[in-house]
C-alpha cells in the first residue's frame, strides 16, 4: 500500500481513468477504491460560470454539492434540442487541472466544467465487487 493519508481526503487522488462501454468514467483512487460515473451525471453536475447561471440552485449532498435544477414555468412550448443533446452523452477529453482536479470536454461540446477530485469522489459510485 502506499504513504497516502486515508484520513485525509485531500490527499486521495485518481490513479486511473477510464470509458467504460456502458457510458460510465471508472475511476481507480489511490486508497484502492474504484468509482464508476455515468457520463450524464457528470455532464450534470458541471460547475462552470454557464452551467451554475443556468441552474441556480444546488442541492447538498453529503459533503459536496449536486445540482438540481430549478423548477421550469409552465409552458406549451416543447424544448427544441441541437443535434448533440439528442445523442447520449460521451466524454470527448479529459485533461488534468492543476493537481486538484480534471477539465472534461463533452460530445454536446460543453468544455468549461472543472471537475475537483472532491467533487468526483462525491458523486462517484462505488464499483460492486470491491
Amino acid at each position: 500500500m502506499n504513504s497516502v493519508n486515508q484520513n485525509n481526503p485531500s490527499e486521495i487522488v485518481p490513479v486511473g481513468l477510464e470509458k467504460s462501454d456502458d457510458r460510465h468514467l471508472v475511476i481507480d483512487w489511490s486508497d484502492g477504491h474504484q468509482q464508476r460515473i455515468p457520463f450524464r451525471m457528470l455532464r450534470d453536475n458541471c460547475r462552470c460560470a454557464h452551467c451554475i447561471d443556468k441552474h441556480k440552485m444546488y442541492k447538498p449532498v453529503g459533503e459536496a454539492e449536486t445540482l438540481e435544477p430549478q423548477p421550469k414555468p409552465k409552458s406549451l412550448a416543447l424544448p427544441v434540442l441541437s443535434d448533440a443533446e439528442a445523442r447520449p452523452i460521451d466524454i470527448a477529453s479529459m485533461a488534468p487541472a492543476g493537481n486538484y482536479g480534471y477539465k472534461v470536454a463533452f460530445s454536446d461540446g460543453h468544455s468549461s466544467g472543472i471537475y475537483s477530485f472532491e467533487l468526483l469522489r462525491a458523486i462517484g459510485v462505488e464499483s460492486q465487487g470491491e
